[in-house]
């Protein structure tokens, strides 16, 4: 049984409405995207995926709940009313933060969970993955409102670095600014790093904290050396910053899903919070 699966009563429906294509199988209701019919031996049943999940037709032999946004509700347009908690319109998806544009919300049975796109990322409605902020329309005023106390050297200024260079954030000791042909993007230090300026405007590396002088305690009283062996343990585990191991007693997100490059790639490029 695919997670996220809601039954309904034979009470509720009469088998007769349907009759089953094969004896054994799951088959697509004909209006309503998030419905299905499970056939055993014949006898259907009427079965829900969850709230903000479509069923996924493509394998009548596996039963497979799937984002809406990764299976073609085209000829089957009718879905369940909404189902809302804080931060998901949907018990099931993921969702863009409404007031900042890097975060987003992945949402799996009304629990939400927040994910942050790096620094200079936003998060991409369309493409479901951290996108340079300036490529989405929708962030362009939270852009903005970033960089309104920066801009990039004129051409020609920095003769040194040509169309490229590197500045420092005017808040954030972590954050720095690249600019490429005059147009700037913001860019983000590994965590336990800062950014250093270099010797020459328009140059500069992510350093060590205690190597720069001002940013000594960014990171307050967090153990960097314990931090960066954590992080080093995560990454022989394979498992992304902010992650778990897969637990038996929550229900897997669906096989199509996970699978799904968009999704994955969203948080590839993000830090759960």
């Amino acid at each position: 049984m695919c997670a996220g699966l809601a039954q309904e009563s034979a009470q509720d429906f009469a088998y007769e409405d349907f009759d089953c294509p094969k004896d054994n199988g799951f088959f697509a209701h004909a209006t309503q995207c998030d419905a299905y019919w499970s056939c055993e031996d014949g006898t259907p049943e009427f079965r829900l995926c969850g709230n903000g999940l479509a069923f996924d037709n493509k394998n009548d032999s596996r039963e497979n709940c799937n984002y809406l946004f990764a299976v073609d509700c085209t000829d089957r347009p009718e879905l369940e009313p909404a189902i809302s908690t804080p931060h998901c319109p949907n018990l099931y998806g993921i969702f863009p933060d409404p007031d900042d544009c890097s975060v987003f919300w992945s949402c799996w049975d009304g629990e939400a969970s927040r994910y942050a796109c790096t620094p200079g990322l936003a998060y991409d409605r369309k493409s479901r993955v951290c996108n340079w902020m300036d490529n989405i329309p929708e962030c362009k005023a939270q852009r903005d409102a970033m960089q309104q106390d920066f801009a990039c050297p004129a051409a020609g200024e920095l003769t040194a670095t040509g169309s490229f260079s590197r500045h420092p954030h005017h808040e954030d000791c972590r954050q720095y600014f690249v600019c490429l042909d005059g147009v700037a993007r913001e860019y983000g230090c590994p965590i336990g790093t800062v950014f250093k300026i270099g010797n020459q405007d328009g140059f500069g590396q992510c350093s060590d904290p205690e190597d720069v002088p001002g940013c000594e305690d960014y990171y307050g009283d967090l153990d960097l050396d314990s931090f960066r062996r954590s992080q080093l343990l995560l990454g022989n585990l394979g498992l992304q910053d902010g992650g778990s191991a897969p637990s038996a007693h929550r229900p897997r997100r669906p096989a199509a899903a996970t699978a799904d490059a968009a999704a994955d790639a969203a948080a590839d490029t993000a830090t759960q919070a």
